[in-house]
């Protein structure tokens, strides 16, 4: 798996971008998201149980992270169109603000991360800087879903670019050497 100091790879897919006719799919790269930061999470399955409850986690920090200058994005091994059918029969993924892209086998084996066996995502989350630096990874047991607002915390941290001690939160003071 990639981890911090890496430089995320160039990549091209497809995403579920909404629901409208004519309007469900887009193709993105890793260029779209040059010059801001970007939150890029994976998931294992569409149709599964934990997945949909941090989609939507996700989805309500849209706005956290955008005031951020970030770019949330999120993903599974699953296709568009599994990740649209998936968004039109959920109530709680209809309306969805972000992206949904098709983590498809290259940028999985670029990424690291792909579950040996079974071939589906793990549950990882990257942040990735302006510069396309990797500077925040975490990876979660496919039973245990993620803290998005740990996640805001980190993102906070590491736009201060300063030392920031166990438990920092944004306004508090950071350690000075």
């Amino acid at each position: 798996m990639l981890t911090v100091g890496d430089k995320l790879p160039e990549f091209k897919t497809l995403a579920c971008v909404g629901l409208d006719k004519g309007k469900e799919f887009k193709e993105v790269t890793h260029k779209d998201y040059a010059g801001k930061w970007l939150v890029l999470y994976f998931y294992p399955k569409d149709f599964t149980f934990v997945c949909p409850t941090e989609i939507v986690e996700f989805d309500k920090a849209v706005k956290d992270f955008a005031d951020r200058d970030a770019v949330v994005v999120g993903g599974s091994t699953d296709n568009e169109f599994s990740h649209l059918a998936w968004r039109n029969s959920h109530a709680d993924l209809k309306g969805l603000k972000h992206a949904l892209i098709h983590l498809n086998p290259k940028l999985g084996a670029e990424l690291g991360v792909i579950r040996q066996g079974d071939g589906v995502a793990l549950r990882v989350t990257f942040i990735v800087d302006p510069e396309g630096i990797i500077r925040h990874v975490s990876a979660y047991d496919l039973s245990v879903g993620r803290n998005v607002k740990e996640l805001v915390r980190t993102l906070d941290a590491l736009q201060t670019d300063e030392l920031c001690p166990c438990n920092w939160e944004k306004g508090k003071e950071t350690i000075k050497v």
